[in-house]
């Protein structure tokens, strides 16, 4: 039973993935900026090397990435308050707002889905998918208590709970 469901959970034909790819790319933003946003959304604010180190290209190419990137207003270089020498790298309200849209595209889409099902439908998926949220948020806490709030995983994990906290409300 577990394989079936995780099979309906992550069934993604390729109209429905080629959809979606189309989206993402209809601002002309290419897959590496989209992963330069997701690194930034996940670490926070970081320095070029660290960048280039989270997206496996050199300096250089990490370098040209965000200037263009910095060119379209999606991303902005500051300098670490701690240390002047280091250039930290941030996204912007507009780099952050492409996966507000995202999400919004995914919400509407899922609405239209929704539509489609009863109220007892709805009731019973709803009640799935509160077990699955409470299954994962004990998940994060054993991952927390093995690997220590102090630890980059810990941190990490700690940033997820507060952006789903955030999410909620």
């Amino acid at each position: 039973m577990l394989h079936a469901i995780v099979d309906e959970l992550t069934n993604w034909n390729p109209r429905e993935r080629m959809g979606m790819f189309r989206k993402w790319l209809e601002g002309s933003l290419s897959i590496v900026q989209l992963h330069v946003l997701t690194v930034l959304e996940t670490a926070g604010p970081l320095p070029m090397g660290k960048l280039a180190d989270a997206l496996d290209v050199s300096v250089a190419s990490a370098t040209g990435i965000v200037d263009r990137m910095e060119q379209r207003g999606l991303v902005e270089r500051f300098h670490d308050e701690a240390d002047r020498r280091i250039v930290l790298v941030h996204p912007t309200d507009a780099g952050r707002a492409v996966f507000n849209d995202l999400a919004e595209m995914r919400r509407a889409g899922l609405v239209n889905i929704l539509d489609r099902l009863t109220n007892e439908e709805l009731k019973a998926l709803l009640v799935g998918l509160r077990a699955m949220s409470r299954a994962r948020a004990a998940q994060l806490a054993e991952a927390q208590a093995a690997f220590g709030p102090s630890s980059e995983a810990g941190a990490a994990i700690a940033r997820h709970r507060q952006a789903s906290a955030e999410a909620r409300s």
